[in-house]
C-alpha cells in the first residue's frame, strides 16, 4: 500500500520539475505539440511510435520536442538533421540514455548496444570489431553458413516435393538463430536448452521488454514501485539468461582441439585469461557483449530476410527480375556462393528498398547529449533523449519519389549506400554508435534471400493475392511482422 501514498507526492515532484523545466527552455526548444501536466506528450505515442512520430514530425519540423514525464526527447526526421546529430555533432551525442531493461538484462548496461559511453565502451568495441566482427573473423565461419544454408534449402526442397505450405518466418528465424549461436557459442542448442519456453521466445521476450513503454524510463523515481510488473519480469528473464551464459562459459573452460575454429566465446575467454585487455574485462562483460551479440543477431538479419520475401511475393515483376538475375550470375546448375553476392546489383538494390522502407529498428537505438548545444538554431539540452526516426527519413516524399511505393529502380546510378556515410538511408545507424555487425549482416541478408529465390519459385497458399499479404508491423526493438509468412515452393534447381 505504501506505493498508493508515495505516488501522488511523486506526481506532483515531476510536475513542478516540469514546470521549472519549461521556463528554463521552452523559448529555444525545437517545435513540438502542446504537452499536458506530467505526462508531457506521452498521450500522443501508440502502438507503434515511430509511425506517430512521423505524423508529428509532418506538422513540427524535421527537429521536433516530445516530453515523456521527466524526459526530453529530440526527434529526428530528416537526413540533414541526422547528419547534423550523428556526424556534425556526433561526439556530443555518442551517450546512451538509462534503460531499464538494459540495467537489468544486460549486466547493468555494460553491453555494446546501450553502454555509456567511455573508456570501457571505447576498448570493448574496439575488440569486438577487431577480434569479433573482423572480416577475417567472418570469413572464417564462411563453410559453417554454407551448411546451415543448405540444411534450410533441404527443408524447403523436401516440403515442395510434397506440395507443403512453409512458414518461411519461422524457417529463416531458426536459421538465423543456428547461425549466430554456431558463430558465437560453437554450436546450436535446443529450444530447452535455455528454458523450457524455447530459445527463440525468451530472446525476443527480452527483445520485448526492451522495447515496452516503461515508466521507470520516464519516471526514474517510480521504478522502485514497478507499478507495471516489468522490472520483476525483466529480473526473471535476465535469471534465465545468465544461467546459460554461464552453462556456456564453463562448457569453454576447456583447451580446444588444435586447428579447431575458435567461435566467439573462446575468442573473449583468451583475451580475458591473457590479461592484455586495458580495461576491467570479466566475465560479467563476456556474457554483457555475448548477450548483446545474439540478440542482435538472432532477430535482426531474420526480420529482414521476412521483409524482403513479403515485399517479393507481393511484387512478382521484382521476384522475377531478381531471379533473372541470379540466372545469369550463378547459372541455374548450382546454389548461389557467397562470392557471387558482389555481382548481384540489382538484389542490392532490393535489399536498399526493403531497408528504407522496412528498417528493423526504426527509431534506432537512442543516444544522449553529453552537453548543452545549439542545432540549426535550436537548444539542445544536456541529458536529451535524441531518437532518428529513420522510419520517418525512408518515408519522406521530399527525399523520396513515390516514397510509400516499392521500387528498387530507384537505386539505378544512386551513390547511396547502407555504411552510415549516406543519411538518406542508415539503416544500421551512423557515427561512432553506428552496427559493428554491418558487415556479417549484410552478407545474411543477401546469401539467405539469394538462396531462397534462385532455389525456389514461390506462390501464395489457397489462393491468396499478393495486394492481401499483411504487413502490418509488431513493435519492439526489432520491428517484426505481426503475421507470419507463409507460402508454396516449388524447385527451380537440380540439387542431388
Amino acid at each position: 500500500m505504501a506505493w498508493i501514498l508515495v505516488t501522488p507526492a511523486l506526481l506532483i515532484l515531476a510536475y513542478l520539475f516540469q514546470a521549472w523545466s519549461k521556463k528554463k527552455f521552452e523559448r529555444r526548444l525545437p517545435p513540438g505539440p502542446k504537452s499536458i501536466p506530467v505526462l508531457g506528450h506521452l498521450h500522443l505515442i501508440g502502438k507503434n511510435p515511430h509511425q506517430d512520430m512521423q505524423k508529428l514530425a509532418e506538422e513540427h519540423g524535421p527537429v521536433m520536442y516530445l516530453r515523456f514525464g521527466f524526459v526530453r526527447n529530440i526527434i529526428v526526421s530528416s537526413p540533414q538533421a541526422a547528419k547534423q546529430f550523428l556526424k556534425n555533432y556526433d561526439l556530443n551525442f555518442v551517450n546512451r540514455p538509462p534503460h531499464e531493461a538494459a540495467k537489468y538484462i544486460s549486466y547493468d548496461q555494460r553491453n555494446l548496444s546501450f553502454g555509456s559511453y567511455g573508456p570501457y565502451w571505447r576498448n570493448m568495441r574496439k575488440l569486438c570489431t577487431l577480434e569479433l566482427l573482423s572480416s577475417t573473423k567472418i570469413n572464417s565461419f564462411k563453410s559453417m553458413r554454407k551448411e546451415e544454408i543448405r540444411f534450410l534449402v533441404d527443408r524447403i526442397e523436401n516440403a515442395a516435393r510434397e506440395h507443403d505450405t512453409v512458414d518461411l518466418s519461422d524457417l529463416v528465424g531458426s536459421l538465423s538463430a543456428d547461425v549466430s549461436c554456431r558463430m558465437i557459442f560453437g554450436k546450436k542448442y535446443e529450444d530447452n536448452e535455455i528454458d523450457e519456453r524455447g530459445f527463440k521466445v525468451v530472446i525476443q521476450e527480452g527483445m520485448q521488454l526492451a522495447a515496452l513503454p516503461n515508466l521507470g524510463n520516464f519516471f526514474p523515481y517510480l521504478s522502485l514501485l514497478d507499478l507495471q510488473g516489468l522490472t520483476k519480469r525483466m529480473k526473471a528473464v535476465a535469471k534465465v539468461y545468465d544461467k546459460f551464459l554461464q552453462k556456456i562459459l564453463d562448457e569453454h573452460d576447456v583447451l580446444k582441439e588444435p586447428g579447431q575454429t575458435k567461435d566467439f566465446v573462446d575468442t573473449m575467454l583468451d583475451i580475458m585469461k591473457s590479461g592484455v585487455a586495458e580495461f576491467e574485462f570479466d566475465r560479467t562483460h563476456i556474457k554483457a557483449v555475448l548477450l548483446d551479440m545474439l540478440a542482435a543477431g538472432v532477430d535482426t538479419a531474420a526480420t529482414t530476410v521476412d521483409w524482403t520475401m513479403a515485399e517479393l511475393l507481393r511484387n512478382p515483376q521484382v521476384m522475377r527480375k531478381v531471379q533473372n538475375e541470379l540466372a545469369q550470375v550463378v547459372g541455374m546448375d548450382r546454389m548461389v556462393d557467397e562470392s557471387d553476392l558482389t555481382s548481384l546489383e540489382y538484389l542490392d538494390m532490393v535489399i536498399k528498398e526493403v531497408f528504407r522502407l522496412h528498417p528493423v529498428a526504426p527509431l534506432l537505438i537512442p543516444h544522449r547529449s553529453i552537453e548543452d548545444c545549439e542545432i540549426d538554431g535550436f537548444f539542445i539540452p544536456k541529458n536529451s533523449t535524441v531518437m532518428v526516426n529513420i522510419y520517418a527519413i525512408g518515408r519522406d516524399p521530399k527525399v523520396w519519389t513515390d516514397a510509400e511505393k516499392f521500387v528498387p529502380e530507384r537505386f539505378v546510378g544512386s551513390h547511396i549506400d547502407l555504411l552510415g556515410r549516406d543519411f538518406e538511408l542508415i539503416p544500421f545507424g551512423s557515427g561512432r554508435r553506428g552496427c559493428p555487425g554491418i558487415q556479417l549482416g549484410l552478407i545474411m541478408v543477401r546469401l539467405v534471400v539469394a538462396q531462397l529465390v534462385h532455389c525456389f519459385d514461390w506462390t501464395l497458399p489457397d489462393g491468396m493475392k499478393p495486394s492481401e499479404i499483411d504487413m502490418s508491423e509488431e513493435f519492439g526493438l526489432v520491428v517484426t511482422r505481426a503475421s507470419h509468412l507463409k507460402a508454396n515452393p516449388s524447385c527451380r534447381l537440380q540439387l542431388n
